[in-house]
């Protein structure tokens, strides 16, 4: 799935986001809006993780929607 369309779609996604990642709050899903590089620097923030790792997961996340 391309990320137009997971934006477009992000009020659905957001419960899979959150699950997928337990840590970000519900104003980080809100404040990532579907859009990727946000979605991306709050797992970095959240997890402790380098970009190239949290890039991968987002678009792992993508893939599987």
């Amino acid at each position: 799935m391309n990320w137009d369309t997971i934006k477009g779609n992000w009020k659905q996604l957001t419960g899979e986001a959150k699950t997928h990642w337990g840590k970000l709050t519900d104003d980080d899903v809100q404040q990532a809006a579907g859009e990727r590089d946000k979605l991306v620097g709050k797992i970095q923030e959240r997890y402790g993780i380098g970009k190239e790792e949290a890039e991968r997961q987002v678009d792992d996340f993508a893939a599987k929607h």
